[in-house]
């Protein structure tokens, strides 16, 4: 009996006292050095990270489709613009700046856009020329991440653009890719782009030597996937990708076109971040991905 109560006194202390402590979150540390990137300010804001990018940096740097999808915009259409910073491509679209880019195109009047920053990035001229417009041209947002607003919040956006926002930074890339193209309008275009990245044909090498790709995604087994592959194997894309090798570093500008309403995004799992400008990611497949569809196998 003696026995007995000692076993049981022994299983009790272990249960007690002797469990694992909890591990850390996963990249902590790093997210918290990234954190402090996105709340830098003045002489802090380190090297690489952008926030004053003109509607002509948009023009050069995103897929040259992008202008014409900017030029389509009605008045009645709606554009939101994704890691703006200052908001000056808004500012720019807005003015008369670059009214020339917007030749050739549908659209009768211009668009109401939506600038979306973490941090409020806003200046004078921003405030002026919102002042100006009236209530509801422009809008900005900020002080949360994409996946923290609803659509009833924001509502629906026949044109959206990333220039080394979100989708360069997040640590949730198949979260932030659901929410996009749930903002998104049928028939909608998003623009996007990556740095130092595997172009679609798989050549390329990266750009650091020593360095692996800024942005990698394997497969479940571990085999390498080209941002581009996954991004073609969501359904009710369109999908068009381009390796501009000239840029230094390079990068691959996305062109994605919304052709239905059952979006269904491949789920990423992240198992490597360290913070910078952008920051160094890895990502890999929760399920394997055996089926590339182009754009004429998926339902219209």
């Amino acid at each position: 009996m003696k026995s007995l109560i000692v076993v049981l006194l022994l299983l009790i202390a272990k249960t007690s006292y002797g469990a694992a402590p909890a591990a850390p979150r996963p990249f902590s540390e790093e997210a918290a050095k990234q954190a402090e990137i996105y709340k830098s300010v003045g002489e802090k804001v380190p090297e690489g990270y952008v926030i004053d990018r003109s509607l002509l940096s948009y023009s050069f740097t995103l897929s040259p489709e992008f202008r014409l999808s900017l030029a389509d915009l009605g008045a009645h259409d709606r554009w939101l613009d994704i890691g703006a910073g200052e908001g000056r491509a808004v500012l720019d679209y807005r003015t008369s700046k670059y009214d020339a880019m917007l030749k050739g195109g549908k659209g009768a009047g211009k668009a109401r856009v939506v600038a979306m920053s973490i941090e409020d990035r806003r200046t004078a001229r921003w405030h002026e020329i919102a002042a100006g417009l009236g209530e509801q041209q422009i809008q900005y947002v900020s002080g949360r991440r994409l996946s923290e607003y609803s659509q009833a919040e924001l509502g629906e956006f026949q044109l959206i653009t990333d220039v080394v926002g979100g989708f360069s930074y997040t640590r949730t890339l198949s979260t932030f890719m659901e929410k996009t193209l749930g903002f998104l309008a049928l028939q909608g275009s998003f623009h996007t782009m990556l740095q130092d990245v595997q172009g679609e044909n798989g050549k390329n090498r990266p750009y650091y030597s020593g360095a692996p790709f800024l942005t990698e995604i394997v497969n479940s087994d571990g085999a390498p996937l080209t941002v581009c592959s996954w991004m073609k194997s969501i359904s009710c894309l369109a999908v068009t990708c381009e390796l501009k090798p000239d840029r230094l570093p390079p990068i691959e500008v996305y062109q994605v076109r919304k052709v239905c309403q059952n979006v269904t995004v491949p789920q990423l799992v992240l198992v490597h971040f360290e913070a910078g400008t952008p920051p160094e990611r890895r990502f890999q497949l929760k399920s394997p991905l055996v089926e590339m569809r182009g754009p004429a196998d998926k339902k219209q």
